[in-house]
């Protein structure tokens, strides 16, 4: 297994494998690619481009499987022979005939299978004849090519292994083990990340940190306007208004934002010298065509409309370039460096508009993509901004240069942790200048959605870095009597699930408090439970409590507080995380204990400057160090009792702020809210 992450090299890492193999007494190689003849083509002329010396010298045959001649002469056979093959039932017989019947030599080299993409297809099973279990088509050919040829190394590639390695022994998994041990590769190489990489951490760790530029890139779609963006309807939303209407407004901030990024950078490489960049932004919410169509009209009419404002010297064009200009400004200070003058840059904006330098492409086909990709196999950017609309097309494997805009909104009931991540056009090498003016644009629910795959991949990763993979991972629910118990991953509902790892930090976001006189009772009673629990003269230290009572704790503190929409506290989950974390130590001392640091007398804000909601009732300077130093074996619960005050956005009421840190020891852990019922 070769683990990469998303955009991070893979294909180059494997055509290096290719090479040492050819090298070392491997007479054939067979690239097996996802199921679309863009990525086929793409892995294809990447192979072609660099072994071309090889290829022109004759030391190298290289072949797409469906374009073999017939009746190979053996001189050719002689050779060095690379195969693509995409993952697609006629490829795959193609290549087991041509290695069996046709070509019967064929097999009895030594021969490396590169399955790329190897969660892709690679294996899974569908149920048939009620509770029988076959494997599935694709995953059976790759089974069966491996049984025909006899010498063979097989390296899978990818960069979500999920399937691969939380795949079950059995398709039936028996619930009497806590520590769920899948089947797995022989070994596991993890290719390390270039300089320039930027992945997950970026878009959902880093974003969390005020101080970070990472900070400035997220910003939110509202639920109605994707359901807008689905079909024309005349009576929620007109072309016409195009430029002014509040149903688009994230969508027509997004545009903006985008020329103004990439003419921001086209300023500054000017003023450095460096070669001019092309850029691009995608709009990837919908599977169908005909949302497709409606969101090319309504972004064709939007860049009409800016064209035909441009002229102005007032008018809706410059109040949406001020307001842009204004939030790129705050992201390009953060990595030390100025804008161009704004009025130098709505200069651009418009020359780019006159002279036609956006272009709209809709992509909803296989055809279509093949007819974009450029020499490189990489969607070619036809002028110096691209706009791209489409589905599911634009996905895995298909390399977007320079994409400083991502318009996502796929729904979160069909997320599955491969698809979603693959999804993630924006990874990739990104320098900190285009990082800058990038924004990626999303609903909160699936915003939610992806930070938790990010946590589960990031988990997985770091268990494969340190070693502790061969532990297993946990995979734990809550019964009807909310006990933690084992749950088998093939139940697990991502949308539900939260994924622990050292020093996760857990805490409830986006609330209010009840009214005062509601909530009061609630908060005597917890202030008591509190009190009682201090050690007299304790001085602020931290100290240990039972698991249960900081469960109680968690109980009457929900109470307390209300949820702003689309924000909500999964307190299953975190009770569950306490109950866990607490029993899971070796030192009986501490098993089912917690540390518990209290705090009074705090005076946050409920929102932050930006509009945002205060999400660090802690510091990481003090309580955040202090739990990495005492948590080691068991969780530590922090609780804060905020003054609540009116004045800082509350409901001039205390009430207690819980925060959870994951003590240094946690090994990968999914506790999943819900689960799928298969009964």
């Amino acid at each position: 297994m070769l683990l990469g992450k998303i955009q991070s090299g893979k294909t180059g890492a494997f055509i290096g494998i290719i090479a040492l193999a050819f090298d070392n007494g491997y007479d054939m190689a067979i690239v097996l690619t996802k199921g679309t003849k863009a990525l086929a083509k793409q892995t294809y002329q990447r192979l072609k481009d660099d072994f071309g010396r090889f290829i022109e010298t004759d030391d190298i045959q290289l072949f797409d499987v469906m374009h073999v001649p017939e009746n190979l002469p053996k001189y050719i056979l002689g050779k060095k022979l690379i195969m693509v093959v995409k993952k697609e039932t006629n490829n795959l017989t193609r290549v087991i005939t041509a290695l069996v019947h046709t070509y019967p030599d064929l097999g009895t080299k030594r021969l490396l299978i590169i399955d790329d993409e190897a969660d892709n297809a690679s294996i899974g099973f569908n149920k048939a004849d009620g509770e029988a279990v076959e494997m599935r088509k694709v995953a059976s050919q790759i089974d069966e090519l491996r049984t025909k040829v006899n010498t063979y190394g097989f390296l899978q590639v990818t960069a979500t292994p999920y399937s691969l390695y939380l795949q079950p022994e059995t398709p039936i998994i028996k619930e009497t083990h806590q520590v769920f041990k899948p089947v797995r590769p022989a070994f596991t190489v993890l290719l390390p990340t270039y300089p320039g990489y930027i992945g997950g951490d970026f878009y959902f760790r880093d974003s969390v940190d005020d101080n970070s530029m990472a900070s400035h890139v997220y910003r939110e779609i509202p639920a109605d306007e994707l359901e807008i963006l689905k079909k024309s309807d005349g009576r929620s939303f007109k072309l016409e208004n195009v430029l002014t209407s509040s149903r688009i407004k994230t969508l027509r901030s997004a545009i903006v934002n985008f020329l103004m990024g990439a003419c921001i950078r086209k300023c500054q490489l000017e003023k450095t010298g460096q070669p001019r960049k092309k850029y691009s932004f995608v709009v990837h919410t919908e599977a169908s065509k005909s949302s497709h169509q409606w969101q090319e009209d309504i972004v064709r009419s939007l860049i009409n409309e800016l064209s035909q404002a441009s002229s102005a010297v007032e008018g809706p064009l410059v109040g949406l370039v001020k307001e842009s200009y204004a939030n790129l400004a705050e992201s390009i200070a953060k990595v030390g460096a100025s804008p161009p003058a704004e009025i130098e840059v709505q200069a651009a904006v418009v020359r780019a508009l006159r002279d036609e330098e956006v272009i709209i492409t809709k992509v909803n086909s296989e055809r279509e993509v093949e007819q974009l990709l450029d020499d490189k196999g990489e969607l070619k950017l036809m002028t110096p901004l691209n706009i791209f609309i489409g589905g599911q097309i634009l996905d895995r494997g298909i390399t977007i240069k320079n994409l400083i805009g991502f318009y996502y909104g796929r729904r979160p009931y069909k997320f599955q942790q491969d698809t979603v991540l693959q999804h993630s056009r924006m990874f990739g090498n990104r320098s900190q200048e285009d990082l800058a003016v990038t924004r990626f644009y999303t609903s909160l629910a699936i915003y939610k959605v992806m930070s938790r795959i990010n946590d589960f991949d990031s988990a997985l990763r770091d268990a494969f870095e340190s070693g502790s993979q061969d532990d297993g991972v946990v995979f734990i629910s809550a019964d009807p009597s909310s006990r933690v118990v084992p749950c088998s991953p093939n139940k697990i509902l991502l949308s539900t699930t939260t994924t622990l790892r050292p020093y996760k930090r857990m805490l409830p976001v986006g609330f209010n408090t009840g009214y005062k006189t509601k909530i009061k009772d609630v908060l005597s009673e917890i202030d008591a439970t509190i009190d009682g629990l201090e050690p007299p003269n304790n001085e602020g230290k931290p100290f240990l409590i039972d698991a249960q009572v900081a469960k109680i704790i968690i109980d009457q503190v929900d109470k307390l507080l209300v949820f702003d929409p689309g924000y909500g506290w999964d307190v299953k989950a975190f009770k569950a995380s306490i109950e866990y974390l607490s029993h899971s130590t070796a030192n009986p001392a501490h098993k089912d204990r917690v540390w518990c640091l209290i705090r009074k007398d705090r005076d946050v804000k409920r929102l932050k400057d930006d509009g945002t909601y205060f999400d660090a009732p802690d510091t990481s300077k003090y309580e955040g160090a202090l739990a990495r130093e005492i948590a080691t074996d068991i969780p530590m619960l922090m609780l804060f009792r905020q003054n609540g005050d009116k004045a800082k956005g509350w409901m001039d009421s205390p009430f207690w702020w819980p925060v959870l840190y994951a003590p240094r020891d946690t090994k990968p852990v999914v506790f999943a809210s819900e689960v799928i019922d298969q009964t």
